[in-house]
């Protein structure tokens, strides 16, 4: 009988579900700088600054950017450091669902939804945009997750409150956009609250919306700071091409996800800061 891949000690399962994040996430780099572009994804990888095929020692997740010191062996140019990143929080967050998701048939969609979130806010900081068909499937990976719940439990209640809760999410975020006319935040934005809002539920969904806006504050202001101190106003960390100032545009996406994740995998609620302050 062969060795059931769930009977395999636990560390085991992590150092599987990181090194199968850091690969999935060599090819979600893959697919941020080309989605939209027309170029097929079947294509040989290769340097941006010279166009050299890169060879196959090169194409190791994580490893060959650290041995090849984030430059092209070729041409020396920079590699741009957010495939490192990707390819470290695909493996991260991978390894997040096995840890803290009990049952193992919700790993395989909460990974792909995972790898979504990826793309999305990604593409989100580089494009100042959330495209519509992937929200499309993290809002079908979001329904099946959300009727699995469903089959096991039959609670009518499960649904109805992941149904209000993706609606109130939706209206918040899109009330804020219709009120400032655009300059808060993107519609996109919005639409992404949808599938969020719906898997954090009815109990998550305050928390949800707050942590948003409270991880947003604290990453901008840090970022803000970190900038004045070491620059002086000489250098910028930049969103676009403009200096990160209190009044630039950030993408709010991945604020919208670190407030998800740290309510849906963390289990955060925020009335309880609350209730223990009082």
């Amino acid at each position: 009988m062969g060795i059931m891949l769930f009977d395999l000690p636990f560390y085991y399962l992590v150092t599987m579900a990181f090194l199968f994040g850091i690969i999935i996430g060599s090819f979600l780099n893959v697919y941020i700088y080309r989605f939209n572009t027309g170029k097929s994804l079947s294509g040989h990888s290769h340097c941006m600054s010279c166009a050299r095929p890169l060879s196959w020692y090169d194409l190791f997740p994580l490893l060959s950017y650290l041995f090849l010191w984030g430059r092209c062996r070729q041409c020396s140019a920079r590699i741009p450091s957010r495939y490192f990143w990707v390819e470290l929080l695909t493996g991260v967050a991978f390894v997040v669902v096995i840890t803290t998701v009990a049952n193992p048939v919700l790993w395989i969609p909460l990974i792909l939804f995972m790898s979504v979130l990826v793309v999305v806010a990604v593409y989100d900081m580089y494009h100042m945009i959330i495209p519509d068909s992937l929200v499309l499937a993290l809002s079908a990976l979001a329904l099946g997750l959300v009727g699995y719940e469903f089959a096991l439990t039959h609670s009518w209640f499960l649904i109805a409150g992941a149904g209000l809760a993706a609606g109130i999410s939706f209206l918040f975020f899109g009330g804020l956009w219709l009120y400032s006319k655009g300059r808060w935040l993107g519609f996109g934005d919005a639409k992404l609250a949808i599938p969020l809002g719906a898997l954090v539920g009815i109990g998550g969904v305050f928390s949800f919306i707050v942590l948003s806006f409270w991880i947003g504050a604290i990453i901008s202001l840090t970022l803000i700071g970190w900038q004045k101190y070491l620059s002086r106003g000489q250098r910028h960390l930049r969103f676009m091409n403009a200096p990160l100032t209190i009044q630039s545009e950030v993408p709010f996406a991945p604020f919208l996800i670190l407030g998800f994740l740290t309510v849906y995998f963390g289990g955060v609620d925020v009335l309880s800061f609350f209730t223990y302050a009082l």
